[in-house]
C-alpha cells in the first residue's frame, strides 16, 4: 500500500524528483567549494601578475624551432614505443579482468593490479625510472609503458566485456575451445574498439611525455622546463606552440582513423 502510495505521488508531481537531485547537486558543489577555500579576493587582485606573465611569452623565439622539431621527435618516439609496450602488456591484463571470461579470484587479481598502476601519478613513474636509467628519453618511455597499462587494460576489458554474449554462447556450444572463442568471438568485435583506444592513448602520452620532461625523463618537456627556468619565455612559448601544431595534426589524423574504425 505505502509502495503504491509512493508510486503514485511520484507519478502525479514527477519533477520533484528533478528538484531533490538539483538539490543534492548544489550541496555537493557547495561542499566542495569550501574545502578548496578559495581567495575570491585574491583571484581578484591577480590578474596583473597573470597579464605580466603572458605578456613575457611574446612573441616566440623562433631561432630554437630546429631545437624544438628535434625534442618533439623524440617525445612522438617516447610515445610510440610507450603506448605500444604498453598496450602488449595491457591485453592479457585485460582478459584477466574481464567478468566474461576469467573466473573471480583471477579477476580479482587483475583488477587490484590495474588500480594499483593507476594510483600511480606519471612524474612519480619518471622519477623512478630517471632513478633506475638516468635522465634522457629512456626513462621516459618506461614511465609512459607503466603508466599506460593502467588505461588501456581498463579500456579492453569494457572492450571484451561488451562482446556480444549469444556469439560466444554458440562457440561454446559448438565444443570451441577458450582459445578458440577468444580469437573467433572476441578479437574481431573488440578489434577495432580496441585499436581506438590505442589511438586515443598515443595522443595523450605525448602531452604526457612533455610532463614527464620535468623531471628529467627526456622529450620536448625537459626542453620546456629548461627554458623557463632559465626565465627564457620566449623560447618557452615557442616550444609550446609548436607541440600544439603536432597535437593538433596527429588528433586530426587519429580522429578520421578511428571514425573508420568504428565503421569496420
Amino acid at each position: 500500500m505505502k509502495k503504491s502510495f509512493n508510486s503514485q505521488f511520484l507519478h502525479r508531481y514527477p519533477w520533484l524528483i528533478n528538484i531533490v537531485i538539483l538539490l543534492v547537486m548544489v550541496g555537493i558543489y557547495t561542499w566542495a567549494l569550501q574545502g578548496l577555500s578559495v581567495d575570491f579576493e585574491l583571484l581578484k587582485n591577480s590578474w596583473p601578475y597573470i597579464t605580466d606573465f603572458i605578456v613575457r611569452l611574446f612573441p616566440p623565439d623562433w631561432k630554437v624551432v630546429d631545437i624544438a622539431i628535434k625534442a618533439l621527435i623524440e617525445t612522438v618516439q617516447m610515445s610510440l614505443w610507450g603506448t605500444s609496450i604498453g598496450a602488449i602488456l595491457s591485453l592479457p591484463i585485460a582478459i584477466a579482468s574481464a567478468n566474461n571470461v576469467a573466473p573471480l579470484w583471477l579477476r580479482w587479481l587483475a583488477n587490484l593490479l590495474q588500480n594499483a598502476v593507476r594510483s600511480v601519478p606519471s612524474i612519480i613513474l619518471g622519477l623512478i625510472f630517471v632513478a633506475a636509467t638516468g635522465l634522457g628519453a629512456p626513462a621516459g618511455t618506461l614511465a609512459l609503458s607503466i603508466y599506460t597499462i593502467g588505461y588501456l587494460a581498463k579500456f579492453y576489458q569494457q572492450a571484451i566485456e561488451a562482446v556480444d554474449s549469444r556469439s560466444l554462447e554458440s562457440l561454446q556450444v559448438i565444443g570451441a575451445s577458450r582459445m578458440q572463442i577468444a580469437q573467433y568471438g572476441i578479437l574481431p568485435q573488440v578489434l577495432p574498439l580496441g585499436l581506438g583506444y590505442t589511438l586515443w592513448m598515443f595522443e595523450y602520452n605525448i602531452r604526457a611525455a612533455s610532463v614527464l620532461g620535468v623531471v628529467g625523463a627526456g622529450g620536448i618537456g625537459f626542453q620546456l622546463k629548461s627554458y623557463i627556468d632559465g626565465f627564457e619565455y620566449t623560447k618557452a612559448t615557442t616550444m609550446m606552440l609548436v607541440l600544439l601544431v603536432v597535437v593538433t595534426v596527429i588528433d586530426i589524423f587519429s580522429s578520421k582513423l578511428r571514425r573508420y574504425l568504428d565503421s569496420m
